[in-house]
């Protein structure tokens, strides 16, 4: 599987995007097939070994839990997403995309991470400190992006969440 070539002027994103504003590029990869299904991402979160996690809104309360799962925790009676980590350690296919990639410095790419969301599902209002290429590969999507946000910013008290408490949505996609 050959993971195509990304729809970007690199030159012209570094210049005016990188660690500067979000870009949307739609139909970024032309004709483009999602390495991996929901049911092997979801075969790769049973593993003791793959760092794994589910997050879920219940109760008006974000929920964490950490795999490794069993199947039956994939019936969810709530939205919930399934999000694993280093997915491009453990699959040839995901590992291939990395070259979408490969103008930006080796120390900047950590890992490919994979998810897949339930209808509805989410993983709330928040914020990175790193880069985020977000590739989607399956189904409809609404991406929202908020106000800039640094260490000063207000969160909602939560261990492992970092949820932000008053997400104020600037563009929706």
């Amino acid at each position: 599987m050959s993971a195509g070539e990304l729809k970007l002027d690199k030159e012209a994103f570094l210049a005016r995007h990188w660690q500067r504003e979000p870009l949307l590029i739609r139909r970024a990869i032309a004709d483009f097939s999602p390495p991996l299904g929901a049911d092997e991402l979801a075969g790769l979160a049973l593993e003791e070994y793959i760092e794994s996690r589910i997050v879920e809104y219940r109760d008006r309360q974000w929920l964490l839990h950490h795999g490794p799962f069993s199947e039956a925790d994939f019936r969810r009676d709530v939205p919930w997403t399934l999000l694993v980590q280093a997915v491009d350690h453990y699959s040839e296919e995901v590992a291939a995309l990395r070259h979408l990639v490969d103008f930006l410095p080796r120390w900047r790419v950590d890992d490919v991470m994979v998810s897949y969301a339930v209808d509805g599902g989410s993983v709330g209002p928040h914020y990175d400190n790193y880069d985020v290429f977000l590739l989607q590969g399956e189904g409809v999507r609404r991406w929202q992006i908020g106000q800039f946000c640094d260490a000063d910013t207000a969160l909602l008290p939560h261990d492992e969440l970092r949820l932000l408490s008053d997400f104020q949505c600037q563009r929706e996609y």
